[in-house]
């Protein structure tokens, strides 16, 4: 495919770009003086609302709800139930079926009912264990198991196929099969669900929000109070923290806020109790995978059968997208000659789960990991070289879903340079030698690749704006509709802006993302924030810039290359302007100071109905070398030393990226290895508060942890100054810490595969363990 090139000359001298500039908040961050919605001043005479459910019901239809308690309690102004709902009662992104508040049927444990509004968010909780709810129980559907005989989905089954499996299993040499589960993960953001709505002229609101889509925010809020989109204004400055679990699960706690303003005409601000957060909130979808994979007798792969059973919860929510991101990435960097890869996508009567970093995608990795183990373990070959042996190449570089791996190089470069650098030979063998003389602690060490594809596969999110305006005063105005979490969005178009406009980044003043001056905004979200609102912001400068120059011309009689913008100057041939003085010109000569900017990828082409074209932009690729320690007598495990090499293009600010990359290994470690998500029985989420569910910790992070970028020719596609995205991709290096674990256990029973599932928590390994010393090899 080609694309439009990026016409900065790669040896022009950079200001802002590509420099580890500081976050543009790190100084507030630390001081604890950035404001969140928490943190702004309440406008006199604000109200707080805190959800209220049927606390002893998890699944079942609604016979009786008795509010007259509630209702009388100390500080309640009102209560809210769906009657209260003037528009749609759904609040859902897409598919419908969920329901701002439950009307019949109780769909979960923890489903909202009802909703306390009150003078203080105290008095408004305490009102909401007063009410009196009955329920006439349903048996719950709970594992994707419970959801197969029943035969309940929230969406199609869908697949990929190539080749033809059915030929090309049964001649393969040798074929290995196993199912393995893969746990969800709650996103535990530092800043909790919250909204704050204040009403505003003619019905219209205005609505702070913690949320990585405003305009979806905007949409529901509008939606479900019956008024235009138009009537409805959403802004966030920064999030503290989302990975996604503000994509979609922020717009119920918004649309109840903006109904408790519009009910009572007072601001409202809804913010929820960490275990109700957990509790009402969706996770990282949760998996049974069967596999299947045939080899040629040497390790090289032949063909595969996946089925990835996801537990979806009671909607759809994002589930098809991610669900469709699993089966993008069930390949991980890996070429099947035949694959059929399938997904069911299936209702349970638990919390709806929704995007999570990766989106799907590490499920599928990890899949594909383990079965290369397998092939390994089973031929008592090193796994690396087993990686290595089926990565794509020149003659193998079709994907399941058609797309050609442009870059296979980088891979195959990447992983060449991160076997030498961390040693991996000599270290396999210290770890062969190592485990040979304990019988007790065991060594595991594994080097894994990441395959990434950047860019939503719903093609119409594929696409950004931004509003620059320059001020006489030679100061810039920046707004854009991506949001900030943490991830240092703002900064990187910031330095991008600065960097177009020839000014120092004092200059550039960076507003909250607000739909009244940008409207219809994708959620920040796939990666691909700075690569979609960064090159909007670009734009928007250019054309600022241009019409400068156009202007500078017509007044100084001379050609455009005579202009040079720097330093807030302008140096027209050998005279000298402040830009300040440049724009107080153009100004006077009634030349707009203003554009908004917009971008859509380009090149994008993916029809899923047909399964045909380009879901992907480009690919992402890092690696990580992973050696741990295990107890075979407690299970617990240490992780020793990570070394990390990670492909961000040309960095636009290496010491982000490197903050990126060290983050999203260690929540994908978390996942993998302690954090795990309980229901009982009846369907009570067990683990929804930080006592029962381990997060980790900084004596979790690798004593000994290396962390490098990848030094390549930069993204060969049109990206922004032939930068990556560094989001998501980095989250499915902790795959390798799965991996060594996985490895640590197999040194126990040479040629018998572990049956180690994820999260690997102790109790895990010990399952594994004791099973390894049951077992022979076939």
């Amino acid at each position: 495919m080609t694309t439009p090139l990026d016409h900065t000359p790669a040896e022009a001298p950079l200001k802002h770009v590509r420099k580890g500039l500081p976050h543009d908040s790190a100084i507030k961050h630390v001081s604890g003086t950035a404001t969140y919605i928490d943190d702004r001043v309440e406008p006199v005479g604000t109200l707080h609302v805190a959800p209220g459910w049927a606390r002893q019901a998890v699944r079942g239809r609604i016979q009786s709800v008795d509010l007259a308690d509630v209702r009388s309690a100390p500080g309640v102004v009102t209560v809210l139930t769906a009657r209260d709902i003037p528009g749609i009662n759904d609040c859902s992104s897409a598919f419908g079926g969920d329901p701002v508040l439950a009307e019949d049927e109780v769909l979960f444990y923890g489903q909202v009912i009802f909703a306390v509004v009150a003078e203080t968010r105290d008095q408004a909780r305490k009102a909401t264990a007063l009410a009196k709810i009955e329920v006439a129980p349903i048996t719950p559907i709970l594992t994707p198991d419970d959801a197969v005989d029943a035969d309940t989905t929230v969406l199609p089954d869908y697949q990929f196929r190539r080749g033809s499996p059915e030929t090309g299993m049964p001649a393969s040499e040798e074929i290995l099969s196993g199912t393995m589960f893969i746990g969800g993960q709650e996103h535990f953001y530092l800043e909790g669900q919250i909204a704050m709505a204040e009403p505003q002229e003619d019905g219209g609101m205005l609505v702070h929000t913690s949320t990585q889509h405003p305009t979806e925010v905007q949409h529901t809020v509008a939606k479900i109070l019956g008024v235009p989109d138009a009537s409805i204004t959403a802004e966030v400055r920064r999030m503290g923290g989302g990975f996604g679990g503000k994509e979609s699960q922020a717009n119920q706690w918004a649309a109840l806020a903006a109904l408790a303003a519009m009910k009572t005409g007072r601001t409202c601000k809804m913010r929820l109790d960490r275990d109700d957060d957990m509790i009402m909130t969706g996770k990282r979808h949760d998996f049974k995978v069967e596999w299947k994979v045939g080899h040629d007798g040497t390790g090289k792969i032949r063909a595969v059968d996946m089925a990835f059973l996801a537990r979806c919860g009671y909607s759809a929510d994002l589930s098809l997208g991610v669900n469709d991101r699993t089966l993008f990435h069930a390949d991980s960097s890996y070429f099947y000659p035949d694959a059929l890869i399938r997904s069911r996508r299936l209702r349970t009567d638990t919390c709806s789960n929704t995007a999570f970093r990766g989106f799907g995608g590490p499920q599928g990795m990890l899949a594909a990991e383990r079965m290369i183990d397998a092939i390994a373990i089973t031929l008592g070959k090193d796994p690396l070289d087993i990686r290595k042996l089926n990565f794509y190449d020149g003659e193998r570089n079709m994907t399941p879903y058609g797309m050609p791996v442009e870059e296979f190089e980088v891979m195959h470069d990447l992983i060449d340079k991160l076997e030498e650098s961390s040693d991996y030979r000599t270290r396999r063998e210290d770890v062969a030698a190592f485990n040979a003389s304990n019988a007790v602690l065991k060594k595991g060490l594994a080097l894994t690749p990441v395959k990434f594809g950047i860019s939503f596969t719903l093609k119409h999110l594929n696409q950004a704006g931004a509003l620059v305006h320059l001020y006489t005063d030679g100061s810039v105005h920046l707004n854009h509709g991506g949001t900030e979490m943490g991830q240092g969005l703002y900064q990187k178009v910031a330095q991008v802006v600065a960097e177009e406009l020839g000014v120092t980044m004092n200059k550039v003043v960076i507003t909250a993302t607000n739909t009244s001056k940008v409207p219809n905004t994708a959620p920040t979200a796939a990666s691909s924030g700075t690569d979609l609102n960064a090159m909007a912001a670009k734009t928007a400068a250019q054309e600022i810039k241009s019409r400068l120059i156009a202007f500078i011309c017509e007044q100084h009689q001379c050609k455009p290359d005579a202009i040079h913008f720097g330093d807030n100057k302008v140096l027209v041939g050998d005279q000298s302007f402040t830009l300040a003085d440049i724009a107080k010109q153009a100004h006077m000569g009634r030349i707009q100071l203003s554009h908004a900017g917009f971008y859509s990828t380009p090149g994008i082409t993916w029809d899923r109905e047909s399964v045909t074209g380009r879901p992907f932009f480009y690919f992402a690729f890092g690696g990580a070398c992973a050696e741990v320690t295990v107890d075979t007598m407690t299970g617990e495990m240490t992780v020793d030393r990570v070394d990390i090499l990670h492909d961000v293009g040309h960095s636009l600010n290496p010491a982000i990226d490197i903050g990126q990359i060290e983050g999203a290994f260690v929540q994908g470690m978390g996942w993998l290895t302690t954090e795990e998500l309980v229901w009982d029985e009846s369907g009570r989420l067990r683990t929804h508060a930080p006592s029962t569910y381990k997060i980790p910790t900084a004596s979790d992070v690798p004593e000994d942890f290396r962390v490098d970028l990848y030094e390549g020719s930069g993204n060969p596609q049109a990206t922004v100054y032939r930068s990556k995205a560094v989001g998501e991709p980095p989250l499915m290096l902790a795959n390798a810490v799965f991996c060594a674990i996985n490895d640590a256990i197999a040194s126990l029973n040479p040629g018998v595969v572990p049956n180690l599932n994820a999260p690997a928590t102790p109790e895990s390994i010990m399952r594994a363990v004791q099973a390894m010393r049951r077992r022979t090899p076939a």
